[in-house]
């Protein structure tokens, strides 16, 4: 189970949506394979065997805090340990942690870390490595998105090998959160320079698995590690192979060299049926907790007017994309949060699709058809922007044809770009080098969004990549994690998403469904309020079936 940190997502978790006519049974839609298949002398869990999944992307860096791409903590999460990790009712329990207390009306905690936990080299992870996480967190000169949950903290103290202490000023709501990511060895990191180590892409962790093969652009390859506190996972080794493409990936899963994929909904629907897929695949649906968003770059001279964004989202058909690329599989988007849960703001109104709408707000905006080639211009500049996604993702790309569709009835040219992941972050997103994208996030468990939506993180590098700044939108962001009132963050995160709702920053264009495949001869498979992952390390396979079919591809 991942630490549920910010990361450019791919695939969500679970949630349900009751007042959108969803079915509430959370395996209704489960495609469990014929038992026939199972050998009674296999029925129990058993050591051994290889699980090979797909990636879109390559890995950025193994040390999940340096790195904002979903690939990156995917593999991380399985190489490293927290403190505190979400269990399958997506509550925080004690993970490294033996116990902890909170104090003082939440702004003292108390630490005890267990003390079987070694790194991968035999050392005891103690409460010096957690202090070092800390220290490096916090440290300006290290390269991560994610420092603001600690810089938080007022003192961190070491009460003893295995025990700490922290203290904030006042109460801050993802405190607890803060201690659910990932612990770094100081043995190993200390004298590093993070932006250069080898430890980047060899990491040394405690958790489950540790990496035994990268061949760069093919494949990771983790092997299972014997002194896992919690236990060594039942299979032996979990292959990722960057296959940057779903078809690809498809054709791979049907000659049997992959175990599982996420599914596209044409695949879910109508190529993933009949007595075959049946007895030798397990299908999964539910909805995803995560968006997909057209984000606009507000440093482009074409959408620092707010009437022009609101235009665009005048002018796409949200219903459209939802029927036509995800055929049915998730639901328009509206904003950060999910609907169905306590922070939805359920007041906001939809745009709408309203074309008409559209050509009003962006003749006020002064963009006019002066020359008769249906383009707009203003000030001699014609309305033709380029919008950036991800290669590999089927789904953006067809979002984005869509998109460039009704933009242009309306008068506005959009040329699609498709770029290498690791490129498209580096070279684009992280410079502000493009005029609008489509992406997605994964929704938090905790409604706070500071680290995508603070003008603080509106920097090269910085979450806030679309550099949108709003000065209410900050103070309610600060407030909005200084209580641990659910009553008063509500009126807060309502104010919220009132902001985003008005000036469009983001237009959030769906929540999908999660379709997930597996080979039914993996098994221990559940799903659970948190997803599907967060049993992973007790999945099996049977002994009969434990097959190592080559990698030299």
């Amino acid at each position: 189970m991942n630490k549920l940190t910010l990361a450019l997502i791919i695939l969500g978790c679970f949630a349900f949506l009751p007042s959108c006519g969803t079915d509430t049974k959370q395996e209704a839609d489960k495609q469990i394979p014929a038992s026939s298949s199972i050998d009674p002398a296999d029925a129990k869990p058993q050591f051994g065997g290889r699980l090979t999944e797909p990636a879109l992307a390559e890995p950025m860096c193994l040390i999940a805090s340096l790195s904002t791409d979903s690939a990156s903590h995917t593999v991380a999460d399985k190489i490293f340990v927290s403190l505190l990790k979400y269990n399958k009712d997506i509550e925080l329990v004690p993970e490294a942690a033996e116990s902890f207390e909170v104090l003082d009306g939440g702004k003292l905690f108390k630490f005890k870390l267990r003390e079987d936990i070694r790194w991968f080299d035999g050392k005891p992870l103690t409460a010096e490595d957690v202090e070092f996480t800390y220290k490096m967190m916090i440290d300006p000169d290290t390269p991560t998105a994610y420092a603001g949950d600690f810089l938080n903290v007022k003192e961190f103290k070491l009460t003893g090998k295995y025990s700490f202490e922290v203290r904030y000023d006042k109460v801050f709501a993802r405190s607890l959160i803060t201690w659910a990511s990932d612990i770094l060895p100081k043995h190993i990191l200390e004298n590093e320079d993070l932006n250069t180590t080898k430890y980047r892409r060899n990491p040394v962790g405690a958790g489950p698995y540790k990496l035994k093969e990268w061949v760069p652009g093919r494949r990771l390859i983790l092997e299972a590690n014997d002194d896992y506190f919690e236990g060594r996972p039942y299979i032996d080794e979990i292959v990722y192979r960057i296959i940057p493409d779903l078809s690809t990936q498809f054709l791979e899963l049907k000659s049997g060299s992959l175990d599982s994929m996420s599914l596209t909904p044409q695949q879910y629907l109508f190529q993933t049926k009949g007595a075959g897929w049946k007895n030798d695949f397990q299908k999964f649906k539910y909805l995803s907790f995560s968006y997909a968003y057209l984000g606009f770059n507000m440093e482009s001279n074409f959408f620092k007017d707010v009437r022009v964004r609101r235009a665009i989202n005048y002018a796409i058909d949200k219903e459209e994309i939802v029927k036509g690329v995800l055929l049915g599989q998730g639901y328009p988007a509206s904003g950060p949060y999910k609907p169905g849960t306590w922070v939805f703001n359920d007041k906001l109104k939809p745009y709408g699709y309203h074309p008409e709408k559209a050509k009003e707000l962006l003749k006020e905006a002064g963009w006019i058809d002066s020359d008769g080639d249906g383009i707009l211009e203003r000030d001699g500049v014609p309305f033709s922007f380029t919008l950036i996604t991800n290669q590999g993702n089927s789904l953006r790309i067809k979002s984005a044809t869509i998109i460039q569709n009704r933009l242009k009835a309306i008068g506005i040219e959009v040329k699609i770009r498709t770029v290498e992941w690791a490129a498209f972050v580096k070279e684009f997103i992280d410079k502000g080098r493009f005029d609008a994208t489509i992406l997605g996030w994964n929704i938090l468990q905790d409604p706070d969004i500071y680290s995508v939506w603070h003008s603080s993180k509106a920097v090269p590098g910085g979450l806030n990549f679309v550099r949108y700044k709003n000065a209410e939108l900050d103070d309610l962001l600060e407030k909005g994690r200084s209580t641990l009132v659910q009553a008063e963050r509500k009126v807060i995160y309502d104010r919220i998403q009132e902001i985003l709702h008005e000036e469009q920053p983001y237009c959030f264009l769906y929540v999908p469904m999660a379709l997930p495949i597996y080979k039914s001869r993996i098994k221990g498979l559940k799903i659970a309020p948190v997803g599907l992952g967060y049993n992973a390390n007790s999945w099996w396979i049977p002994a009969s079936l434990q097959t190592k079919p080559s990698l030299q591809q």
